[in-house]
């Protein structure tokens, strides 16, 4: 009887060893989240007294990637919002879990975190970055725990990852509890995706070398500061005025922006949407190969840097039209060469290694399971 007891106590243990070695090597691989900002970037919609957490970003990152998340396995958040895209799409509109088109674009989540904008979506209807987090997770078409024609709603999720065995222990692991809540997955899927930041461009390199955004950056060709300097500038100074929205140097859209002049609705010719009034950073338009990561708009109506250049120097008017695109002395009347410069500017935004770098990539493998080997190999 001693000996089985001491065989039961021993192989308990080296259960809770293995546990422990998983989750201990599922960890380390975050420790270096918490990245070191640039001085000059400041504006940030986390919120005060916001926390960065290792142990949240890495069940966030398992959540991200876990197509466990969808009602038939088919689907995650990484489906729509792909690394080597910036966390976009390149497809007009993403398919969901039953292969239907989502109703707008999936928006690159690219440094979501410095904006002084705390709405998400493009019509801004999540109230912050945790709202927006799980409404994919519930939308019947995305990952379909909508609750609504038969399908399961979000306790339902709840109950199946709760028998998922390597949630238990990142739950426990950072929560210093195993329950699981729609809380907590919201608030560790909104540490990742705010984990997700590039700050090493060309424009990066410049900036730091400058005390501001006004001088001529040593590493810039002339193209390229002269199209900063159309980009910084206000029509009224012979600019193009896109600093006015899109605020340097986090390029984000601030609040209380109106529509840009895009008013499409995707799959309907007659229709039009005025209520699109945020937007993504203007970091990262195209990959470090200068290849669009995927369309531009809500309606990705537009798929070239020049095509968009192109609008905003002659904006379609509308009742909703943000006020700052509504030039008293008519279009912008960039010339040919403004907006070769233009758009010159706009590729030194593109960052590096947001693009590879195995920190924000999947911890499953080919199989979708727990790639717990790769995660071992890299410590």
């Amino acid at each position: 009887m001693y000996s089985i007891m001491r065989r039961r106590n021993l192989a308990i243990i080296v259960t809770a060893l293995v546990l422990s070695l998983i989750i201990l090597n599922l960890i380390p691989f975050t420790n270096e989240f918490d990245e070191e900002v640039p001085s000059y970037i400041n504006r940030d919609n986390s919120g005060f007294g916001y926390k960065i957490s290792a142990e949240e970003i890495a069940l966030g990152r398992v959540l991200f990637y876990d197509k466990q998340l969808s009602i038939n396995n088919s689907i995650s958040c990484a489906s729509c919002h792909q690394q080597e895209f910036a966390f976009s799409d390149t497809s007009y509109l993403s398919l969901g879990q039953n292969g239907g088109e989502t109703g707008r674009h999936s928006m690159r989540l690219i440094n979501t975190r410095f904006s002084m904008e705390e709405k998400f979506f493009w019509d801004e209807r999540a109230v912050s970055l945790e709202d927006q987090t799980s409404k994919p997770i519930q939308d019947h078409i995305e990952m379909g725990f909508s609750g609504i024609d038969g399908n399961p709603n979000l306790d339902s999720l709840i109950e199946k990852i709760e028998k998922i065995d390597y949630y238990q222990e990142l739950f426990t692991m950072a929560f210093e509890e195993d329950e699981i809540t729609e809380e907590k997955i919201q608030k560790a899927l909104a540490q990742f995706v705010r984990s997700i930041q590039s700050f090493d461009s060309k424009y990066d390199v410049g900036r730091g070398a400058v005390n501001n955004n006004q001088v001529d950056f040593p590493n810039f060709s002339d193209s390229e500061n002269r199209g900063k300097q159309l980009f910084m500038s206000n029509p009224i100074q012979n600019g193009a005025g896109c600093n006015r929205c899109h605020r340097a140097p986090e390029f984000a859209i601030g609040p209380n922006a109106m529509n840009n002049g895009v008013i499409g609705v995707p799959g309907d010719s007659t229709a039009s949407d005025i209520n699109i009034t945020r937007a993504p950073t203007l970091r990262d338009l195209v990959n470090p190969q200068g290849y669009m990561n995927g369309p531009l708009m809500h309606d990705a109506s537009i798929t070239s840097l020049s095509a968009v250049i192109n609008h905003y120097n002659e904006v379609p008017n509308n009742p909703g039209l943000d006020n700052r695109l509504r030039n008293a002395g008519g279009n912008l009347q960039l010339t040919a060469s403004e907006k070769v410069d233009l758009e010159n500017f706009l590729l030194t935004l593109t960052g590096k290694r947001v693009y590879t770098h195995e920190k924000y990539a999947s911890p499953f493998d080919m199989d979708n399971r727990l790639n717990l080997s790769e995660l071992l190999s890299m410590h």
